[in-house]
């Protein structure tokens, strides 16, 4: 019985070996980050590392071992790829079907797993011996991160902070004066709106921290929408409007609420009307569009209006240096902040704003809340891709003490409870008292100035 046991374990570890033993051998996968192609040396190498590290992983439709369709290792690899894909897919990040930059969470991801070595894991280097990072690897990521985030930082932002996850906010912004008062009238007008009641300032109200801190707006005949208003400041520095993504720009994102019939139930032609009938405005929006009332006029201005809505705070001083601009718990807020993740996804200069990501990332939320309705749908209701149900854009957290209720559900109104909700659901971890006290003092550092006056 003992020869018998002792065969047994052999022929157990004799196979427990071979297959990491048959990845060693033979390349574990295809994916198409092996026909990546750039002008730029550094991304080219990055993209190597990728493909043969991480990309089998993270990236739908990569090839399978042979193996890959025997009972357990099929449900394990499933689990891998699911898990790896929810995080980031890099062959959708290197090579999109359309040409856009690679996102700013990618990148921060990217930087944070690398300096962590918290990938690949260790099950997956128990089956595959040659697929650790080595030095190399890791300087040439860390640097690939951190240079294409320079390449892609906003205009205005010093060339040392560039390259950094957390940036701070421009200077100053490239807008044209005469468009910025125009679009700052239209964007206070309530003749955009059908019975004259709703403006763009009544769901973005510049006291209220850009927003109208309802749960859900209300529009035009008492109308209410389906998913919180977010704030109107910073938003030039949002990668895409909306929280599914629907329109490309401020420009886009302007159109969208006159014609909705839960907000302002008009349409360009009715608001042309009512405007024609005003002398003194209607010479005003001559003088700036000389070819008249259009409705790339009208978006035109709106937009370049929100680009001036910046509001520089305690942490843009921080980041260039000042050290007491920030107080100690503040300090160890950022730091916990930065150790579970939180930076990873709400990044770049408004920390937030640069990627869609799924709600629930390590426990189902929806689950958990019920009642899933067809704004939880997130990007999906634009792409109808599976897996992109769910994924909402990243909020900005600028000015986020005064943006309450939380979330695109409105959830909460309490931000210690907004902060433990995302340590739980998006980072898998559980924060103590006083770690989301500190993270909640180092948020409120995040409220800025507009006009030369604290909101």
């Amino acid at each position: 019985m003992k020869k018998k046991l002792a065969f047994a374990v052999i022929l157990l570890g004799i196979a427990g070996l071979s297959l990491p033993a048959y990845n060693l051998l033979v390349p574990y996968t295809s994916n198409a980050l092996q026909q990546y192609k750039s002008d730029d040396p550094l991304s080219v190498r990055a993209a190597a590392i990728l493909s043969e590290k991480c990309a089998g992983c993270h990236s739908q439709g990569s090839g399978l071992p042979v193996y890959g369709s025997l009972p357990v290792a099929k449900q394990l690899l499933a689990l891998d790829i699911s898990m790896g894909t929810k995080n980031v897919d890099y062959v959708k990040e290197l090579m999109p079907e359309k040409p856009q930059p690679i996102s700013a969470a990618a990148l921060a991801k990217t930087e944070s797993v690398v300096e962590k070595g918290s990938m690949p894991p260790g099950h997956y280097l128990a089956m595959h011996w040659n697929h650790a990072l080595n030095a190399d690897d890791k300087k040439t990521l860390t640097e690939w991160a951190r240079e294409t985030r320079a390449k892609q930082a906003p205009v205005g932002i010093p060339a040392e902070l560039a390259k950094e996850v957390l940036q701070p906010l421009p200077d100053t912004v490239n807008v044209d004066p005469a468009k910025v008062a125009l679009g700052d009238k239209l964007f206070h007008d309530v003749r955009l709106s059908k019975d004259n009641t709703v403006a763009c300032a009544t769901c973005h109200d510049l006291k209220k921290g850009g927003t109208d801190q309802l749960p859900f707006s209300k529009g035009v005949g008492g109308a209410v929408g389906g998913i919180n208003a977010p704030t109107v400041f910073n938003s030039a520095f949002q990668f895409i409007q909306f929280w599914d993504g629907r329109a490309a720009d401020l420009a886009a994102q302007a159109d969208g609420p006159v014609n909705n019939p839960a907000e302002m139930a008009s349409n360009w032609d009715e608001a042309t009307a009512k405007l024609s009938q005003d002398a003194e405005f209607t010479a005003a929006f001559n003088a700036v569009y000389p070819d008249g009332y259009k409705k790339d006029n009208f978006v035109n201005a709106i937009a370049e209006f929100e680009k001036t809505l910046v509001t520089p705070g305690p942490f843009d001083k921080y980041l260039k240096g000042d050290e007491n601009a920030l107080t100690a718990d503040q300090k160890a807020g950022l730091k916990i902040f930065k150790d579970t993740g939180c930076a990873n996804c709400h990044c770049g200069p408004i920390l937030g704003g640069q990627s869609f990501e799924l709600m629930g990332l390590h426990k189902d939320y929806f689950a958990d809340r019920g009642n899933v309705k067809d704004a939880d749908l997130g990007r999906f209701s634009v792409t109808k891709v599976e897996s992109d149900k769910h994924r909402l854009k990243v909020p900005t957290l600028r000015n986020i003490k005064l943006t309450a209720p939380y979330f695109h559900d409105s959830t909460t109104s309490d931000l210690a409870k907004a902060v433990e909700t995302m340590a739980k659901y998006q980072s898998g971890t559980t924060l103590s008292t006083e770690q989301v006290a500190q993270v909640v003092q180092f948020l409120e550092a995040l409220t800025g100035e507009f006009r030369g006056q604290k909101l």
